[in-house]
């Protein structure tokens, strides 16, 4: 038995389309908790987070929408992480648009500094999320996170000044790209950031790639933190998201990575991000997110039920 808690983040600032917002209580609807206590795990649901409030933010990077929502997120986030994160239950963040995790994943950083153990991170996305203020052409903050725990410079506004302990560039895994912006793919290449398109999986099969990752997380007595967003599925199975990449990762793989995870014994915290009810089509995608935790959290081929949608 594990315990579990959940924590709600309804933020949709950092998207460039609304509905988001919607997202931690569609996974809620669509029985997280339910799914998790039917096999055995202890969970208890926190509510939903709240910003801090966080007004005249000062920058050069005018095109940057919504800056100082994303940092009161990012603030109240990386607060609660921390807390959590001294816990002995495995915090699931249930979004909400992708700029949560730059709140998340800091503060499990952080946390995991002052045990003197190293974060890793395995980002399950279409894109890389690795622009700084300065490189992204939309302005939409969710495209940031990583960039920001990586370390990066020019993110101070985030938490009034540089993140408190930056993960290792070289500790942090990205599943299934298919969509990297010019620049972004310049400041990736420049750090040791371990990139798997979808061409690496078709080549080498996604259970090699990742079982390389968890080999590393697991010799060097690591934390790992996963972040999961909807577009690293395959559109056709997960429409519910504004970010629609086509040739994402089949349903069985998507659930190969969630029992390779479970088999690990590794992970220590989750994102779940950019689900958008509003794009949905009779709650599939919050289902199949909800299946994919379940396998996560230990169900076996044998325990699902088929259902009808």
């Amino acid at each position: 038995m594990t315990k579990i808690v959940l924590l709600g983040a309804p933020i949709e600032a950092g998207a460039g389309r609304r509905g988001c917002v919607m997202g931690p209580n569609a996974f809620r609807t669509a029985g997280l908790a339910e799914e998790l206590e039917a096999l055995g795990h202890d969970v208890a649901d926190l509510g939903d987070a709240r910003p801090e409030e966080v007004t005249g933010i000062e920058t050069d990077h005018t095109h940057l929408k919504q800056l100082d929502t994303v940092a009161g997120w990012t603030r109240a986030l990386h607060s609660q992480a921390k807390k959590l994160a001294r816990c002995d239950a495995l915090p699931i963040y249930l979004g909400g648009d992708h700029a949560l995790s730059a709140g998340t994943v800091s503060g499990h950083a952080a946390l995991a500094a002052q045990e003197g153990r190293p974060l890793f991170v395995l980002w399950l996305d279409a894109h890389a999320d690795f622009n700084t203020f300065a490189s992204t052409q939309s302005g939409n903050l969710h495209g940031t996170p990583l960039a920001f725990v990586c370390g990066l410079p020019g993110f101070d506004s985030y938490l009034g000044g540089p993140v408190p302990a930056a993960v290792d560039p070289a500790n942090v895994c990205i599943l299934g790209l298919r969509s990297v912006d010019g620049e972004e793919r310049r400041l990736l290449q420049s750090t040791n950031v371990i990139a798997h398109d979808m061409r690496a999986i078709d080549e080498h099969g996604i259970a090699p790639l990742l079982a390389e990752f968890l080999d590393r997380v697991q010799a060097a007595n690591g934390l790992l933190h996963v972040s999961l967003d909807v577009d690293f599925i395959e559109p056709d199975i997960a429409p519910a998201v504004g970010t629609t990449v086509p040739g994402g990762a089949t349903f069985r793989e998507a659930h190969h990575v969630m029992e390779m995870l479970h088999d690990s014994g590794l992970v220590s915290s989750l994102d779940l991000v950019e689900l958008n009810p509003f794009l949905d089509v009779k709650g599939r995608t919050a289902r199949l997110m909800v299946d994919l935790t379940a396998s996560l959290f230990g169900r076996r081929v044998l325990d699902r039920v088929t259902r009808s949608y």
